[in-house]
């Protein structure tokens, strides 16, 4: 994981990225672990859904390479937070009873690596890891605004499928995969999270909060804001996109994939 990125684009992250609830009952349904279970949060952030797991009754091992996303963390007795990536975990061999990560895994710099680490802290798993492809999106108006950031999300986000092969054959795990259309209020304020809300991404503190935005140029971010507020204005954008507003879920590629071995199939 990058820890340079998010020192640099952490400032304020609880704001805008807090822990939903749909996401959160999404993760505790494909754990299946009982309360007081050890979880590795690999990639914690700032620890909104280690907390948040930790009020349900679990104890959480919250891994963060960033200063300052660690920095943020709101303490909680129940979470103990460490420095470290997902290619070198500073836990001991089959140390926890599951692994959660949750939207860090486009931030690794070897996902062959980071799965051998995973393997051999949680063997057995289940690994659950909350992510997103591009490739299985629905259109999404985003992508005429600002060209440049869809193009990165592309060439960041690895193909799903290719993520599922690595990982399940690095442990011989099962492999579980399952869609998370995003609602139109989600707490999680991520890039995709404004589908039917363009108005959000004028907020300059929820766009420093994605790494999409944040690590764009300023001048294409300029550029697809100018366009979008033309088009707001003008009633353009509603003229072609406004059915959006109604719509009560959007694909926008992001899915659960859920690792167990056998003897947690």
């Amino acid at each position: 994981m990058n820890s340079t990125t998010y020192d640099s684009i952490g400032g304020n992250y609880n704001r805008n990225r807090t822990a939903d609830h749909r996401i959160l009952m999404v993760i505790k349904e494909l754990l299946e672990l009982p309360l007081g279970s050890v979880i590795a949060d690999v990639g914690a952030g700032t620890g909104n859904y280690s907390n948040a797991l930790a009020d349900l009754g679990y104890r959480l091992e919250a891994i963060e390479p960033s200063v300052e996303m660690r920095r943020q963390a709101i303490p909680n007795p129940r979470v103990h937070w460490m420095s470290g990536s997902a290619e070198a975990i500073p836990l001991k061999n089959n140390s926890v009873n599951g692994v959660i990560i949750i939207l860090a895994l486009h931030h690794f710099h070897d996902i062959p690596h980071a799965a051998r680490e995973m393997y051999r802290i949680c063997p057995d798993g289940p690994v659950v890891i909350f992510t997103m492809d591009p490739r299985k999106s629905e259109q999404f108006w985003f992508d005429d605004y600002f060209p440049e950031i869809a193009r990165h999300v592309f060439e960041v986000f690895p193909p799903i499928d290719e993520v599922a092969d690595i990982i399940s054959g690095t442990g011989k795990w099962q492999t579980l995969i399952k869609k998370f259309p995003l609602p139109p209020d989600l707490a999680d304020r991520n890039m995709c999270s404004a589908w039917a809300k363009p108005e959000m991404y004028f907020d300059a503190q929820m766009r420093r909060n994605t790494s999409g935005f944040a690590l764009a140029s300023p001048a294409a971010v300029e550029r697809g804001l100018k366009r979008l507020q033309h088009d707001l204005q003008s009633g353009q954008w509603d003229g072609k996109y406004g059915h959006l507003r109604r719509r009560k879920y959007f694909d926008a590629g992001f899915r659960f994939l859920r690792f167990t071995g056998p003897k947690k199939r």
